[in-house]
């Protein structure tokens, strides 16, 4: 089938690989790096070119225009969004002259020559490139290229610089280059969050600071994900009883949020030495109407918004504390956190709203849920609470979000792209069974 786009016949083309994707081959390169359309007879960097040259000229008359009936310069350059030598270019291009026998199109922009490599030598460095690929020894980078025409005494041999230009400029790449797609919305792995309706909490606890002379000081961190409100709790260590002591003084202060992140350390989920093992901080976070998160082990940006923060705190307070008191620090922290609060003010106004604080613990309609983010096994398992649940043999080594319904008694894994983060489809429902002898199922049931 013919392509609609054809070379130009006003030389012979090069050897150019042309890839005919879901809506055909498309723009052709001709032997001057142009593109020629066979309907219309435009190429298209000579019409766009074209174009251009066009719409100076027009916008060339009306600064003459506005300038001869008595508007300044300055003026116009200020009308017109362009710079005042702009302008006087203008003027001078029409003089004294009358309007309409001005030639407003000036003189092109293209260069009149070029130093660009024949067309039989960027041949001669694909044909040497395909015989060092196809040859016992390997090496068809452009070292190897240029070493190998100089040894055929080739003429006119570029330098590696160009034979490197050359090889990206036809297409004959080893790998396809990397595409940089724009990064997800905030929480786009919950999308009550991603939506801007619902804010977030994530904490993390920074351990093993050395003290000089005085031990090593822990210190608990939260942040709000929309609003960047911080909070920082330091001392000699962070417990589960210090973690929902310092949850109590947030919430009270700004409010419950929807979610609240955490990453799978002993203090936050629980011990890892059992299955199906719930800390405190999950049970009291449920208590309150709030849904714990969470994050995957070992993965990158799920905690990104917790791990800057920490890396800040560690910058504007640790260092400059270094020696001195768990208390001492305390103090500094404090201050530093009520001056970031106060410049994060407009946003922290402009976060998502939060529901109030209560002294009583509320009854909710349900018992609620919790969220893990997971990464599926090749096998189409993941691992909840120590134990290993299917999901999905053909989701190998992507990402989930299961919920733990802890009404229904189900896990439900939702498939997470971050191509395409409104695409969630539920892979799986299975069945979760309450273990026997747990204090948290006494607790919650």
């Amino acid at each position: 089938m013919e392509s609609p786009l054809t070379r130009s016949d006003d030389a012979a083309p090069r050897q150019v690989p042309v890839h005919a994707g879901r809506f055909g081959a498309c723009r052709v390169p001709t032997h001057a790096g142009r593109y020629r359309d066979a309907k219309t007879g435009r190429g298209g960097r000579e019409h766009d070119e074209q174009g251009r040259s066009e719409r100076e000229a027009r916008r060339r008359r009306l600064i003459v225009e506005a300038v001869r009936a008595g508007e300044s310069q300055r003026r116009v350059a200020e009308r017109l969004k362009v710079g005042r030598g702009t302008v006087q270019r203008a003027l001078a291009l029409a003089g004294d002259a009358d309007l309409d026998e001005v030639v407003w199109t000036g003189r092109s922009t293209a260069p009149h020559r070029t130093r660009r490599t024949a067309a039989d030598v960027e041949q001669r460095v694909l044909a040497v490139r395909g015989e060092l690929r196809a040859g016992i020894v390997g090496g068809h980078g452009p070292i190897a290229i240029r070493e190998a025409m100089l040894a055929g005494g080739a003429p006119d041999v570029p330098s590696t610089r160009t034979i490197a230009r050359i090889v990206a400029r036809l297409g004959d790449r080893d790998r396809v280059p990397r595409v940089r797609r724009p990064a997800p919305p905030k929480g786009w792995y919950l999308p009550p969050v991603a939506a801007g309706r619902v804010e977030l909490d994530s904490l993390d606890a920074i351990v093993d600071l050395p003290v000089l002379g005085r031990g090593h000081l822990d210190v608990l961190t939260a942040v709000s994900l929309h609003g960047g409100d911080p909070d920082a709790w330091p001392g000699r260590s962070v417990t589960a009883l210090g973690t929902v002591a310092a949850l109590e003084e947030r919430w009270r202060r700004s409010g419950l949020p929807g979610f609240a992140q955490f990453d799978n350390d002993s203090r936050f989920l629980g011990a890892h030495a059992s299955p199906d093992i719930l800390g405190r901080v999950p049970i009291w976070v449920l208590q309150h109407g709030v849904v714990p998160v969470f994050a995957p082990v070992r993965e990158m940006g799920f905690q990104g918004a917790i791990e800057g923060f920490n890396a800040y705190w560690q910058q504007r307070v640790y260092r400059r504390s270094f020696g001195w008191t768990p208390e001492e620090a305390a103090v500094l922290s404090r201050r530093f956190i009520e001056e970031v609060r106060v410049r994060r003010a407009t946003r922290i106004a402009a976060a998502p709203s939060r529901r109030p604080w209560s002294d009583d613990i509320p009854t909710p309609d349900g018992r609620g849920r919790i969220i893990f983010l997971r990464r599926v096994r090749l096998s189409g398992e993941i691992q909840v609470l120590g134990r290993l649940y299917p999901v999905d043999r053909a989701w190998g080594d992507r990402l989930v979000r299961a919920e733990l319904d802890l009404d229904d008694l189900v896990i439900r894994s939702y498939g997470l792209f971050r191509r395409d983060p409104t695409s969630q489809p539920l892979l799986s429902t299975v069945p979760y069974v309450l273990p026997a002898r747990r204090q948290w199922v006494a607790r919650l049931f």
